[in-house]
Formats: structure tokens, sequence, C-alpha cells
């Protein structure tokens, strides 16, 4: 009874270090994309041409 209860213990704290380790890579992920988004877009806006409005 003992080691089952332990081996579910373990198997239980596996699965919530894996989905912690999951979630950190997703956030370091996605902050790497949110700056190459950003100097993507500095980028653009510096190299479009200036538009004046006809009317």
């Amino acid at each position: 009874m003992v080691t089952s209860v332990m081996i579910l213990c373990a198997v239980l704290a596996s699965l919530a270090a894996g989905v912690l380790l999951a979630y950190g890579v997703c956030q370091a992920l996605f902050a790497i994309f949110r700056v190459h988004a950003r100097s993507v877009a500095a980028t653009r806006v510096s190299a479009a041409p200036a538009r004046t409005i006809a009317g």
C-alpha cells in the first residue's frame, strides 16, 4: 500500500515538473518571438515611405 502511494506521488510530481518545464519553455520562446516581432516592426516603420493623404 505504501509503495503504491509513493509511486503515485512520484508520477504526479514528475507530471507536474514536466508541465512546469513546458510552460517555462513556452514563456521563453514567446518572449524571444516578441523581441523579434518588435525589431521587424521597427524596421518596417523606418523603411516605409512617407504617405500623404490627397483630398
